[in-house]
């Protein structure tokens, strides 16, 4: 499995974009400085009532599909 860490900071109100279906994709840079696209639709499970804050890892297998997301730290 890899992994990728990335500092999120996206407001309650930018994530109605994504859950409108306004944005169908996320573009981050990766805190070893690569830049990374991926879909909105995987915040769903860290989205929180002020937005998304904080660090986080995305997994993914050797093909590329998304596994999973978890939040790192406190």
């Amino acid at each position: 499995m890899q992994r990728i860490v990335l500092d999120l900071a996206i407001s309650a109100q930018e994530y109605q974009r994504f859950y409108r279906g306004q944005v169908k994709q996320v573009v981050a840079r990766a805190l070893d400085g690569r830049n990374v696209r991926f879909p909105a639709s995987v915040l769903q499970q860290v989205v929180q009532h002020e937005g998304i804050y904080g660090r986080f890892a995305i997994e993914f297998d050797d093909q590329g599909k998304f596994q999973r997301i978890v939040r790192l730290g406190a």
